[in-house]
Parts: structure tokens; C-alpha cells; sequence
């Protein structure tokens, strides 16, 4: 497929330190369209330089903005990226080969770095997102987290991967917890997920065995330790956000 066809769309804010890389990646690509929530760090201007078409809109959830920059762009296939992946060499390599004929789009592999280690376990290495898609044939769910694009037809899985690298350091990551929990416990108790203390208390360790033990995050090191850890503390959360939800509205 010749890249020149496919539109990029960046949904950002505040992306500063990972834009370059991001954009870097898909130059020469037909048309990048950068959708940002009013960043106050210099990612407009870097996406600006970059030779990108900047929106700024305010912030609702992912799948919003998303769709919203579906309806926009010019071109009839698309790839998303968030601003903390990048296309490799070979990955684009890839896609510039492949032929879409009766496909609707393509799932792509991610490879994730935690301070400075590729994670190979932890259930990341099963991590794929439908991202490279023909627009007229895909939209993405209106969810407030993991929200992902649905296509009519078939959508193979690519074999390279992108990477990815979502959080910066601990405060970071701990931003991300904070800010995904609170659109998971909405999203939860919105589709009359019900709540019990059990919920608090059962799935936090189990999540933490889960990775660690049966999707071998011990053999990630220090960083698969800390990100399992961080993980069962993310499900707690959730559902203590969703327990006070549903105690308030009563």
C-alpha cells in the first residue's frame, strides 16, 4: 500500500517528549492530522514543524476524538497512532507491501519498554490494536477507556511490531492509573457493572498472579515486578471508584 494513500491521526496532550519519535516514524506518509487537547508543553509546535495539520478540541474520551478526525482527514485508509508509539523500519516496511484487497483493515502487533526493558511477558506480549483500517468501513466505539475501532469485513494481524512506550516514569504511570480508573469505574457502573467489597478484595491479587505467574512477568525483572504490582493496584482502584459511584448516587 503506498503510504502516500493513508492519512495519520495523533490524538494528544501535553506529548511533548514522545512526539518527535512518533511523527518521525510516519514521514512521508500521505497526510498526518494532529488532534490535540490544548497542550501547554510545546507539542503543538513540535507537531507543527513536523509538518502536521493541528486541530485542537477539547477532551471527551479517545474514541471521540477519534471519530471525530475519521470524518476529517482526506485520504480513505487511515493509521492511528497515540502519541507514545512509532512505526519501525521493518513495520513500515510491512505495510508499504501489503495489498488490501477484500480486507478492511489490519491489526498491529505492539512491543512496550518499561524503564529501558522490552516487556516480554505480563500478558503484553499478546498486545495487538486494530489501527491501520479504511475509515469508510471502521469506527471506534464511544467508550471512556480501551476503546477500539470495529470494521465490517476482515482484518488480518500484521507480523511486525510497533513500540511503545507508555509511561515516562512512576509519576507518570501513576497519572495514567489515577486518570483511567476514573473513566473505568464510569464505564463500569454506566453498563450496570454491579459492585461488592469482594470485588476489591478478590481481583487485585489475582490480577497480580495472573501476570506475573501465569503470563511470566518475573521474567521481565525489577520492571515486570513493579508493573504487576502497579496492574492489581489499577483494579483496586477501579473498583473503589466505582463503589463510591454507586454510594453516591444512592
Amino acid at each position: 500500500m503506498d503510504p502516500r494513500r493513508i492519512s495519520v491521526i495523533v490524538t494528544c496532550r501535553n506529548e511533548a517528549p514522545n512526539l518527535l519519535r512518533c511523527l518521525e516514524s510516519v514521514d512521508g506518509f500521505g497526510e498526518t492530522v494532529v488532534v490535540d487537547s490544548f497542550s501547554d508543553d510545546g507539542t503543538v509546535d513540535i507537531a507543527r514543524r513536523l509538518g502536521a495539520t493541528v486541530y485542537q478540541r477539547p477532551y471527551k474520551s479517545a474514541a471521540l476524538q477519534k471519530n471525530w478526525a475519521l470524518g476529517i482527514v482526506r485520504n480513505r485508509w487511515v493509521l492511528i497512532l497515540d502519541a507514545d508509539e512509532a512505526l519501525t523500519p521493518s513495520l513500515r516496511r510491512e505495510i508499504e507491501a501489503v495489498e488490501p484487497v477484500d480486507v478492511d483493515g489490519y491489526w498491529i502487533r505492539r512491543q512496550s519498554e518499561y524503564f529501558g526493558r522490552l516487556i516480554r511477558g505480563c500478558g503484553w506480549q499478546r498486545d495487538r490494536v486494530l489501527r491501520l483500517f479504511d475509515r469508510e468501513r471502521g469506527r471506534y466505539e464511544e467508550r471512556e477507556v480501551h476503546e477500539e475501532v470495529t470494521v465490517r469485513g476482515s482484518a488480518p494481524t500484521l507480523k511486525e511490531r510497533m513500540v511503545h512506550y507508555p509511561y515516562r516514569s512512576i509519576a507518570h504511570h501513576l497519572l495514567k492509573i489515577n486518570e483511567y480508573t476514573t473513566r473505568g469505574a464510569r464505564d463500569y457502573v454506566g453498563g450496570g457493572g454491579k459492585m461488592a467489597i469482594a470485588n476489591m478484595i478478590v481481583h487485585p491479587p489475582f490480577r497480580f498472579l495472573r501476570m506475573y505467574l501465569i503470563q511470566k512477568g518475573f521474567a521481565d525483572g525489577a520492571q515486570g515486578a513493579l508493573l504487576c504490582l502497579l496492574a492489581s493496584y489499577a483494579v483496586f482502584l477501579k473498583y473503589a471508584k466505582a463503589w463510591e459511584l454507586q454510594w453516591r448516587r444512592r
